[in-house]
């Protein structure tokens, strides 16, 4: 765990759109940008954020989101962290609370809250999302359809 641990921080600080805070500017050549984005130790939820049991896996996606599309509800296991490259994207929280979310913004993902994410916008949402997850589980758990209308929690998983 580790070593995947040391392997998503490394990537995280050479690339300028995941850059980790002031402290990755002292580390490369004044040629190199590195843009602070996100620097936190709560998820979206304001929940402490946690690391998975062994052995880790980190999962990186790119979503597209097109114009007056939903994810579904569903919520993350996992500590999930994304930055929005385009688009603007209302994400609902089983909480009844609705952030507000835009591109050029880093955030991390509430972990075990059921949540929404809608593009109420006519142009696509697009975003990277990495997942500090452990081998062979699911990032992403679906709430059931029966559910979904409702409004109602999960009784069980359902792998995405």
């Amino acid at each position: 765990m580790k070593t995947a641990l040391v392997s998503l921080a490394a990537f995280t600080l050479a690339s300028p759109l995941f850059a980790a805070g002031p402290d990755a500017e002292k580390a490369y050549s004044k040629t190199i940008a590195v843009t602070p984005l996100m620097k936190t130790r709560v998820d979206a939820a304001g929940q402490p954020i946690t690391w998975p049991a062994y052995p880790a896996e980190v999962s990186a996606v790119r979503v597209v989101i097109p114009p007056g599309a939903e994810t579904g509800w569903h919520r993350h296991p996992v500590p999930c962290f994304a930055y929005i490259l385009e688009g603007e994207l209302d994400v609902k929280l089983e909480t009844g609370e609705t952030k507000h979310l835009k591109g050029g913004q880093a955030f991390a993902e509430t972990v075990n809250v059921m949540h929404n994410g809608r593009n109420n916008s006519k142009r696509p949402v697009v975003l990277v999302m990495f997942a500090a997850g452990t081998a062979d589980e699911p990032y992403a758990v679906k709430q059931p359809a029966a559910q979904t209308k409702t409004g109602a929690r999960p009784h069980g998983p359902r792998r995405f």
